[in-house]
């Protein structure tokens, strides 16, 4: 028993079906599960981005966040959420995970490895939702898109490459930073013109991007920048 505890790989476990665990496909726009659903099962990306959005009582629409390969999501249940709060959408061709909350459990209990790396994304996140909440507080629109486009192009995270960001509309990106669609264009327009970005399609982010937000303060206000988590 103490072998296969040593020998336990999280990412291994991850990618293989199993007892309460299903490998998972959903097509571009495919909603993975709807906001008010019964929540019993927690998800982990392997390839693909998702889509988080929430509808207001009023019937408004918002795009809360976009998650990326290695990243957990639905994880509410755990804590005792009976409904999902969010609905999810796969924004391409994604496959995931999908470990009933039973199952999750008895994986946490037993196995160290993995409850190590699940807490880790947990600190991650909240961390994130930190800087979030800062970036909201203090930082302009533009600041905060500029913190938007290196977050989703892995920015932040050491040892991982930057590659493009690929269909993401203007719309959805004024949604995320709480601006409108012309400000996100213009801005984008002003980031091209100086060599932060160029898109075709996809956006691909420069490093000079990042190196302004660090360290130029007149190009975006004067608030600090909040952390690239």
């Amino acid at each position: 028993m103490e072998g296969s505890r040593q020998a336990f790989d999280p990412h291994s476990f991850l990618v293989r079906a199993g007892v309460g665990k299903s490998i998972l496909e959903y097509r571009k726009n495919q909603v993975i599960f709807a906001q008010g659903e019964f929540a019993d099962t927690v998800f982990y990306i392997h390839s693909g981005r998702v889509k988080l959005t929430v509808i207001s009582a009023q019937g408004k629409e918002a795009v809360i966040a976009i998650l990326q390969p290695g990243q957990f999501f639905g994880e509410g249940c755990l804590n005792g959420d009976a409904a999902r709060v969010a609905t999810t959408t796969a924004m391409d061709a994604c496959a995931v995970s999908s470990i009933g909350k039973s199952a999750m459990l008895a994986e946490l209990r037993c196995e160290p490895k993995f409850s190590e790396m699940f807490i880790s994304y947990l600190l991650e996140r909240n961390s994130r939702i930190e800087a979030d909440l800062a970036d909201q507080l203090f930082n302009s629109s533009e600041r905060r898109l500029a913190r938007l486009l290196l977050l989703l192009a892995d920015y932040g995270k050491e040892g991982h490459s930057h590659p493009p960001i690929a269909e993401i509309s203007q719309e959805t990106l004024a949604e995320m930073i709480g601006t409108t669609r012309s400000r996100v264009s213009y801005f984008m327009n002003k980031f091209r013109k100086l060599g932060f970005i160029s898109y075709d399609g996809s956006i691909e982010v420069h490093e000079s991007l990042l190196n302004a937000v660090q360290h130029d303060t007149s190009s975006f206000g004067a608030r600090g920048f909040a952390s690239v988590r």
